[in-house]
């Protein structure tokens, strides 16, 4: 199996670990959509004060619901 073949494997089933650069009004949304397709999202921001806030569940974007952070860090 070649690497897109084995790819394309891991996306189909879920199994793809994806990363999302940026953790602001579009890639915090894009990695909570892709979390909730039950894949696992890893975030970057240069901005280290985001990461322990969603850590911690909370949401720093108004239209984001802290529970949606909270049930994607869990």
């Amino acid at each position: 199996m070649n690497y897109k073949e084995e790819l394309l494997k891991k996306i189909s089933f879920h199994t793809a670990k994806l990363g999302i650069i940026g953790l602001g009004y579009v890639g915090l949304p894009l990695g909570l959509t892709f979390t909730r397709k039950g894949f696992t999202v890893i975030g970057f921001d240069v901005d280290e004060t985001k990461i322990p806030v969603l850590n911690a569940g909370k949401s720093y974007i108004k239209h984001i619901k802290a529970d949606d952070i909270a049930e994607a860090v869990n």
